[in-house]
This record gives C-alpha cells, structure tokens and sequence, in this order.
C-alpha cells in the first residue's frame, strides 16, 4: 500500500491547489464553502462545464472520453485539493463518479459515444434510481417493472431518495425486467431521461432544510431499447459493479471533507473554551485515529481493480466512515453547545457544524444502513451462512 506521494505527484498536488484555490478565489468565488447539495444549483452547473473546460472534470476517464488518463495517485492528491480549496459537492457526481465509470466498464462503444461527452462536459446531469419505499438497503427486492415493447423499454413504478433528481438531466434504473424474478435475478440497468411525460419527480425537504432528496414515479415511461447497459438480466451484475465505483477514488475527497469539519470543531473548542474538557480532547483524538484509520483503508482498498465486485475493504469502509461521521456530528454539537441551536431568522443557515449534525443522522441509513451493511460483511465478506428466515 503507497501511503506517501513522489516529487512528480506533490508538483501535480500544486498544479491543482494553484487551480482550485486560483477558480475559489475568482470567478467562483461566489460558491466556495456551500455545504448544502442544492444551494446555487445553476452556477454550481456552470462550475461543472469549467471544470470540463479546462479537463479537470473527470481526470481518471480515458483522454479520449474528456479525461486525463491521471493516475490512482493523481485522482487521489485532486480529490483532496477539491475538498481542502472549499469548493462545493460537485452537482454531476453521480454522472461522474458513477454512471461514466459504470459506462466504460460494462456499456458498448456507442454508448459511451453517446453518454460519456455530455457527462464530462457537464451538460448531462445524471441522478441514480435504485431505492424504492419498500427496497431501500435491500436492492434485489425492487418492484419496478420494465418491458420491451416495439424498441422500447416502458417502465412503470417508483424510485425514493433520488438525490438532486429535480435539477438532472437523466436517471439510470435498476429495473424488473423479467415477469415473476425475484431477488437479484431478471433485473436490467437503463438510461432514462427524465424530461418525459411518464416521469414525475416530487421533492422531500430534509431535516437540515435542504431538499436534496426526491420521489421519482415511471408512468410508461420509456427509452430506446439500446438504452441499456449491459444485457437483459445483467441488471444486479452492473449495479453491483457501479457499487464498486461508489466506494473508489472519490472515497479519499470525501474524507478531506470529513477533515475540514473536525478541523473546524477543534477551532471552535478552542475559541469557546471546550477544549479544557479533558473529555472533549478525549474524543477529538478518537476522531482524529479514526480519519487516519479510514485513510489507509481507503488506501488499501482502491488497490483493487477488479470493478465487477465489492471487496472486502470496500464492504467494511461505509459502515466505517457512516458511524464514524455520526458520532464526529454529536461530538460537533456537544463543542458548539447552546449555540449550535440557534439560528437567525427563520432559515436554516447555521453553518458548518449544525448542518453535520444534522446530515450525519441519515449516515448510517443511506447507501445501505448500517444493519445491512453487516449482513454483507459477513455473507459477502467472511463467507458466513445466511440465517434463514422465519418463513423458510
């Protein structure tokens, strides 16, 4: 496992600090430090397409596809510049991070002609329709059902938690494609756009006053039958593989994150005084061992190339930093005390550390709550037997 950077990487670390810093401090300067995923959602578009410009959008894509072809070290040292400039959650994550990858690894050569442009230039805003209301963590019991029908998939059913899907461009679905599966089996990945009839996107406001969150319902809604990735039936294989991706490189940017928010705890302990609690530095510590830990093991685990599983390390790393970054919210709120409850006017705008705690609640839910996350540790992971259920 490489834990330190070469001369030649550390000049590629300055070359994009000089960058970042230079677009935070110019034009951009108007969302530098945004901590919410919705706030400035047209100039945070227009961020995207600077990015693209100037081909720092996707660094680790082919040159061909709108990258650089950066190496694992060269995507790692730019998602920690990107975090530590204070440039906001990037509005194309999922295009970037996970329907591109997704496409260069399992979709044919024109699909990527066709979606891979849009996404790296960031014209094609992309969200992910996997939950449902009754498949959130469990994925392979989805209900919504897809079917050919004169070359096209229609598609009928409803998908929750579709992050940023009111501002997006298109949504890729996990789909029933085959009458009477159940589980993983007979499900199919395609590519919707969402300006269509048969699609009704509904916001849900959120503890902290953002609305990140969506209802997406499919009323015969439909794509082209070439809008699939991968075959029929490939569906969980796919998913599965873009699950991979989720955990990568992105992985480490995320993490300088979660260190500018433990960074601002210890400044605020030390400006009101908490830090003479031999309790309170007694959990800073804690946090701090445990960011160090989840960097080495994110370290570790993007070693792994192979993308058509999750390995071991990747099962462990969410339930890791989900908890980790809960308790880092408690631990935020019990520095800031009284304060930290009080907001002027009638707006949510707390700031930085408010706004952890209260995001931080959904950590451990999202993406796979931490019960499921177990569950597949110890199936997936250490080989275990499933315990069969009541029914069985």
């Amino acid at each position: 496992m490489k834990l330190g950077f070469s001369a030649a990487e550390e000049a590629f670390r300055g070359e994009c600090a000089e960058w970042l810093q230079g677009q935070m401090a110019g034009e951009f300067k108007d969302i530098k430090g945004i901590t919410t995923l919705t706030a400035k959602a047209e100039r945070r578009k227009e961020w995207e397409q600077r990015l693209a410009a100037d081909r720092w959008s996707c660094i680790g894509w082919p040159e061909q596809w709108g990258g650089r072809g950066a190496t694992l070290a060269e995507q790692v040292i730019f998602a920690e510049e990107y975090a530590r400039a204070g440039v906001p959650g990037r509005v194309n994550h999922i295009g970037i991070e996970l329907a591109g990858p997704t496409i260069l690894a399992f979709g044919t050569e024109e699909q990527k002609a066709r979606f891979l442009p849009g996404i790296a230039g960031g014209t094609t805003i992309f969200c992910q329709g996997f939950s449902e209301p009754n498949a959130g963590s469990d994925l392979a019991s989805i209900r919504t059902k897809g079917r050919l029908e004169q070359g096209e998939w229609v598609v009928n059913g409803q998908k929750i938690w579709t992050s940023l899907a009111h501002i997006s461009d298109w949504i890729f679905v996990v789909t029933r494609t085959e009458e009477g599966s159940k589980g993983p089996k007979g499900l199919s990945f395609l590519m919707m756009e969402l300006d269509q009839p048969g699609i009704e996107v509904r916001g849900i406001t959120q503890i902290n006053g953002d609305a990140e969150f969506n209802e997406t319902f499919f009323t015969d809604a439909r794509c082209s039958e070439d809008s699939i990735i991968g075959a029929p039936g490939d569906g969980w294989k796919v998913a599965m593989g873009l699950l991979a991706f989720e955990r990568g490189v992105s992985t480490l940017g995320q993490q300088m994150g979660f260190r500018n928010e433990l960074d601002a705890i210890v400044a605020e302990a030390r400006a009101n005084g908490a830090a003479r609690d031999p309790l309170i530095r007694q959990r800073i510590a804690r946090a701090e061992i445990g960011l160090r830990l989840m960097r080495y093991g994110a370290l570790r685990m993007l070693s792994n190339t192979d993308h058509s599983k999750i390995d071991g390390a990747a099962l462990t790393y969410k339930i890791q930093w989900a908890t980790w970054r809960r308790d880092l919210g408690e631990l935020a709120m019990d520095v800031l005390g009284q304060a930290g409850e009080i907001a002027e006017g009638d707006s949510y705008e707390w700031g930085m550390l408010p706004n952890l705690f209260l995001f931080s609640r959904a950590d451990t839910i999202y993406g796979g709550t931490n019960q499921i996350q177990r569950n597949l540790i110890a199936e997936r992971g250490l080989g275990l037997p499933r315990e069969p259920r009541g029914d069985q």
